[in-house]
């Protein structure tokens, strides 16, 4: 039996999928944009011929970009840090979610403050800064890392979903003998896998589009993530290369190289999105609904 719907209902109906349209237009047009840039000459691109769609079609800058060492080791760096970094993210934020989201651990009234605290006010950038060089944390990877090695929004999202775990099943893995940490590791985590999943995107995506970090803590230019290296490209027009024809390249088309390294930095975290789509669907619905 089919529903009639009222007039209000149309026009609602109506007006949302006009303003679903625009907005999805208003993110895929500026995209579309730049892969036009990369894929066109660098005489389209200087008389301002390029929109939407490529102009005497080339993959010249995507060569360029492919045999810039410098760009690859600045790839490397930034896959570093999100793998490595994102790893070291879930377990401490799963390690402080899993006792703070169980009623016997006493002292979590007060840890839950103390993460709330830091999450109304953060940390200046002076005393950031002192801190991370009195540990000896600058120029090196650690610096990119350690800082926000735990996330308070992410804390309390995966906090929410470990209490709506039955207590009665960590119950019955004590009696079998299993320690706390083998009742995180062997049951807790692997029921888990839509919150860890959403989660790892959250701190994955903040760790591939970071750059604020890398400019205050790291000096040496060989330790630089990809994202810094796209910032100088575009703001200081930095081209650095070795080679004499990947110079002449950078020199006549630097905007269309600038594209193609935007879509270089952009394509993995598109690429790994769909493979983890199913959990984060699962896990963007925590806390929605109560049993």
């Amino acid at each position: 039996m089919k529903h009639k719907q009222s007039l209000g209902g149309k026009i609602f109906t109506s007006f949302n999928v006009v303003f679903i349209t625009l907005l999805s237009l208003s993110m895929l047009l500026p995209f579309l944009h730049i892969v036009a840039k990369s894929l066109s000459s660098a005489e389209s691109l200087t008389n301002g011929k390029v929109f939407f769609w490529p102009v005497e079609f080339t993959i010249n800058n995507f060569e360029y970009v492919m045999q810039d060492a410098a760009i690859w080791r600045a790839f490397g760096i930034s896959v570093l840090i999100t793998v490595g970094g994102t790893l070291l993210n879930l377990i401490a934020t799963a390690s402080l979610a899993y006792p703070t989201s169980r009623p016997e651990f006493k002292g979590k009234k007060f840890v839950l403050i103390m993460v709330l605290f830091t999450m109304i006010f953060s940390v200046p950038l002076i005393p950031s800064f002192l801190v991370i060089k009195s540990l000896g944390m600058i120029d090196t990877l650690w610096a990119l890392v350690i800082p926000g090695l735990i996330s308070a929004f992410n804390f309390f999202i995966m906090r929410s979903f470990f209490m709506n775990i039955p207590s009665t099943l960590i119950d019955a893995a004590r009696v079998d003998g299993l320690g706390e940490l083998g009742i995180l590791f062997k049951i807790i985590l692997p029921l888990s896998k839509p919150a860890l999943a959403t989660l790892g995107i959250f701190y994955g995506v903040g760790h591939w589009n970071s750059y604020q970090s890398a400019i205050y803590f790291i000096n040496d230019p060989r330790l630089y993530p990809l994202q810094v290296k796209l910032r100088q490209m575009i703001v200081s027009n930095e081209m650095v290369d070795t080679e004499a024809n990947l110079t002449s390249m950078a020199l006549s088309s630097p905007e269309g190289i600038q594209m193609a390294t935007i879509i270089f930095a952009t394509l993995p975290i598109l690429l790994v999105y769909p493979f983890l789509q199913k959990y984060f669907v699962k896990g963007s619905m925590l806390g929605s609904v109560k049993e």
